[in-house]
């Protein structure tokens, strides 16, 4: 039986492995829109919910990742909720995706354990090498603050007034085009 999405159509299908888990686009999109708020302001688990569009159970288990890696803090009580740190602004992609999955690899003989017995001689592993290489460059080329820096005017988003990158002072090559 097909599932069908929230407005009846049907979600795109996949089939390739290589790509990211959905725990890792909501916390990108978390991070990005933690990063909207002022350094002092802490934003509630309904209300981050709601602004990435991602299921509150799901967004839970997330949040308690990126406060594990220290790009996010978790505070309980009246003036609860969850707020960015320094760490987690100046994070990239990878950092952020990597707390939540892990290190990333398009092919088991790119990771750092035991060697691969066929590197020698296959003619694949060079061509998993580079790609490897390229899309760990391009995930480490932006940081959280860069990607909230080019979110559009129209969704109501402000950006912190900090000591750090002023978002007019993002180089648009800093963040590749798609």
């Amino acid at each position: 039986m097909k599932k069908s999405l929230k407005d009846g159509t049907q979600p795109d299908k996949c089939n390739s492995s290589m790509q990211l888990t959905r725990a890792a686009d909501y916390a990108v999109r978390v991070m990005v829109h933690l990063a909207t708020l002022r350094s002092e302001e802490r934003a509630l688990l309904p209300e981050l919910a709601r602004a990435t569009e991602t299921p509150e159970s799901f967004l839970s288990k997330v949040l308690q990742s990126l406060t594990r890696a220290k790009l996010i803090a978790s505070r309980r009580g009246k003036a609860g909720g969850f707020a960015i740190l320094p760490a987690g602004r100046e994070a990239n992609m990878r950092q952020v995706i990597e707390a939540i999955d892990g290190p990333v690899s398009l092919n088991v003989c790119l990771t750092g354990g035991k060697d691969c017995e066929r590197k020698s001689w296959c003619p694949a592993h060079p061509v998993w090498a580079r790609a490897q290489r390229a899309m760990l460059d391009v995930l480490m080329s932006v940081t959280v603050l860069a990607m909230a820096s080019r979110l559009p005017v129209n969704r109501n988003v402000r950006l912190p007034q900090h000591s750090g990158v002023a978002p007019d002072a993002v180089a648009p090559s800093e963040i590749p085009e798609p």
